[in-house]
């Protein structure tokens, strides 16, 4: 009994730690460690990863709380010490306490996350549209303004994939054609499938929505630096969903009219 309470205390007690350390490691180096959200690039990508540093810091305060008062009840009201429960029905009191108080965080966690939803689905005065078609297993990618459009599919090899060869630095994450979009740019997607179910996801960028088929989903999104930046389906999508990868190479406006122009020359 009493090694089963200690097993119990134990792990408690190293849940606590850990969010407690977690919470004090710069929000950077978490990213940077793959403890944390990537770092952002985009608007919306911002917006989302400060809503959840925001719930990260409440719900890690109220679990402070939390297990404190319950290591103190626990130590301070053992039956070994004779403690004797208390005989009551209720507290009105403590009744509204603990009602208003959950209220108020909801109200506190649902202001920003109703902000961040209203700005995700906003995709009016978009600089371009691209056209994004899921299907097993590749993407395809259509500037519905520039008369662009290719596929896009896992260049991994095999030999990587059978682990007869070393994994890359990029394993599973790259591609042979990538989508490329101008910097500074609100980019509205239209997201759609030929087969099941996928979504684009690209972490840094921000967002992730499901590509159905028969159906129009859109989003948006506005990189506020160049570089490559690389995501992957999000939707479980059959046997070979883990080699969909998806990489977005933002760059300046010359570079991306250049790109333009060997696109078309390719057609």
């Amino acid at each position: 009994m009493i090694i089963n309470r200690l097993k119990h205390l134990l792990s408690a007690g190293t849940a606590l730690v850990s969010m407690l350390v977690l919470w004090a490691v710069p929000a950077s180096v978490q990213a940077e460690w793959g403890l944390n959200l990537q770092r952002p690039v985009t608007e919306i990508a911002r917006v989302q990863y400060d809503l959840h540093m925001l719930i990260m810091y409440i719900v890690t305060v109220i679990g402070i709380i939390v297990f404190a008062i319950m290591f103190y009840s626990i130590f301070k009201f053992r039956k070994s010490k004779g403690a004797q429960p208390a005989k009551f029905s209720h507290s009105t009191k403590a009744e509204v306490i603990w009602t208003v108080i959950p209220t108020l965080i909801l109200i506190v966690m649902a202001v920003p996350s109703t902000k961040a939803l209203l700005l995700m689905e906003d995709t009016t005065e978009s600089d371009m549209v691209v056209k994004v078609t899921g299907y097993q297993w590749g993407w395809h990618y259509d500037y519905m303004e520039e008369d662009v459009s290719f596929f896009s599919k896992l260049t991994t090899p095999q030999s990587q994939i059978t682990g007869t060869e070393t994994k890359g630095e990029n394993y599973l994450l790259e591609v042979d054609n990538h989508l490329v979009l101008p910097v500074g740019q609100k980019v509205r997607i239209l997201l759609t499938a030929r087969d099941v179910i996928h979504a684009w996801w690209v972490p840094q960028l921000g967002g992730k929505k499901d590509a159905i088929p028969g159906f129009i989903n859109e989003m948006w999104i506005r990189a506020d630096e160049t570089g490559t930046f690389r995501g992957q389906c999000a939707e479980l999508c059959g046997k070979d969903h883990g080699y969909m990868p998806i990489v977005v190479d933002v760059v300046d406006e010359s570079q991306y009219q250049a790109w333009l122009d060997g696109q078309r020359n390719k057609g």
